[in-house]
């Protein structure tokens, strides 16, 4: 597979521009045919035909999948493409790896648009099998990669949804934040509400019922120059919570879109997406109880991340 790190000289260039020369696609028409066809990922990122102007970054890694299965088509399903991120698979249960930049689950109805996700990725895996669809049992954000699980039956679903109310499963993440959180280890206790208009976790006024408690538990792995690794436990599990946390302590996430605001945006560390992944997942098995425990190292960009802060910005 062809890979190539964008350079000083080629950032700021766009993307089907940057694949179209010759010793990389050879042409705009391939360049643009790749990105179509979900050939492209930025980042480990895959590429749609509304990312084929976006401007490349010094440090990004451009890879060229060329024989990608089921790409004569866009948007083939995995179960179709083969390469469905499984770690663990039994007659009641599916976990998955996502891979950072693809929904858990479709947008509703009212938000609809063509991004793709593993929920439907999974359905049209399982469709060859014989089975109907997965079932929803908890979700991660779009831009954060890792550990997801889903069910295969109602009634796993339920068992499993149980446990995740009962705060039972154990859900680790790794996150790269700005600054050095003070002390190296503790918890943030928050009341969080939901924005239903602006789509974000927000402190509600002290008269608001609908808030609700955010707890995380986190210990500083590694320190930088200007950011630091920080292992978080969610007790809790509020949408948004780890990146809304981490903000109101000051520590925005690198790569945040969102929950930004103050002196991080002036001299952001240069990152795709938030700098968020669901790295160990453990839960009771929903027919037996047996105890199960995952763990899913981060992605390549996480990695090249942690990587470049430790040797250049340190």
């Amino acid at each position: 597979m062809p890979e190539w790190t964008v350079t000083p000289d080629a950032a700021g260039e766009r993307l089907d521009r940057y694949l179209a020369s010759a010793d990389r696609a050879g042409s705009r028409g391939r360049a643009a045919s790749a990105i179509e066809r979900g050939k492209v990922f930025v980042n480990n990122r895959e590429m749609t035909r509304a990312d084929a102007g976006a401007r490349l970054r010094e440090g990004d890694v451009v890879r060229l999948w060329t024989d990608r299965p089921g790409s004569a088509r866009r948007r083939a399903s995995l179960g179709e493409r083969r390469d469905l991120p499984i770690v663990y698979e039994d007659d009641m249960l599916v976990v998955l790896n996502k891979p950072p930049g693809l929904l858990a689950v479709p947008l509703p109805v009212d938000r609809r648009s063509d991004a793709r996700s593993v929920f439907e990725d999974l359905k049209g895996y399982l469709s060859t099998r014989g089975r109907r669809r997965p079932f929803v049992v908890h979700r991660i954000d779009r831009d954060t990669s890792g550990l997801v699980v889903f069910a295969k039956s109602a009634a796993a679903q339920q068992a499993l949804k149980t446990q995740f109310k009962r705060r039972e499963p154990e859900r680790v993440y790794l996150a790269i934040v700005y600054g050095r959180p003070s002390p190296p280890a503790g918890t943030w206790r928050d009341t969080l509400v939901w924005d239903t208009r602006s789509l974000i976790q927000k402190e509600p006024s002290p008269r608001d019922p609908r808030g609700k408690a955010a707890v995380s538990r986190y210990r500083v792995v590694e320190a930088f120059a200007r950011a630091a690794l920080v292992e978080v436990t969610l007790v809790t599990g509020r949408r948004n919570q780890i990146r809304i946390q981490a903000r109101l302590r000051g520590h925005t996430l690198v790569g945040e879109r969102r929950y930004v605001y103050g002196p991080d945006a002036l001299r952001p560390i240069a990152f795709e997406r938030q700098a968020l992944h669901a790295l160990r997942l453990a839960f009771r098995h929903p027919d037996d109880g047996r105890a199960l425990r995952f763990e899913a190292p981060p992605p390549a960009d996480f990695a090249a991340l942690v990587d470049r802060l430790r040797h250049r910005e340190s």
